[in-house]
């Protein structure tokens, strides 16, 4: 498995990727799918504004995919990113997602980011103890912000300094 910076190639895979965990997951709190007109807008949005999108990719498949924004539009915010980070099925359990965010977080740092935020579905444990053993610590929870699949959802917030 190779880590790199994705391409518009990676496109179609990234976007398998992110609609199967919008079609399965809480993982990402909407129901609509993207297309890959879509994931394209959102691939160019994040170079524009310097951010990386990484893909993981083995054989020419794309096995996942992270990228980091900025975590809030204000000013004050500007040192702190959010980061997402999504397997595909098929590869999970591999070390791909700990080996993606553990890629984003140098990166972050040479941009001078200062803090790295992950929000993730309160219920996701397994995301939870990934994020743990990568040194991000709890920060909140926000009870019922979220709705999919006809029930409330928990929003965690965890946070890590960056190198």
């Amino acid at each position: 498995m190779l880590i790199r910076d994705a391409t518009e190639a990676d496109l179609p895979g990234v976007l398998a990727i992110y609609n199967d965990a919008v079609r399965t997951s809480t993982a990402v709190y909407t129901e609509e799918l993207d297309t890959l007109e879509g994931r394209r807008r959102w691939f160019e949005a994040r170079a524009a504004a310097g951010f990386p999108v990484l893909a993981a990719v083995e054989a020419a498949s794309v096995l996942g995919f992270a990228s980091f924004g900025d975590f809030r539009p204000w000013p004050g915010y500007k040192h702190t990113v959010e980061h997402s980070v999504y397997v595909a099925e098929a590869a999970r359990g591999q070390g791909i997602g700990p080996a993606l965010v553990s890629a984003l977080l140098p990166r972050a740092g040479a941009l001078g980011k200062h803090m790295m935020i992950a929000g993730i579905d309160a219920a996701n444990e397994t995301s939870i103890r990934m994020h743990e053993r990568l040194g991000f610590e709890r920060a909140g929870v926000l009870r019922e912000v979220g709705r999919k699949f006809e029930r409330w959802l928990d929003l965690l917030l965890m946070q890590r300094l960056l190198p």
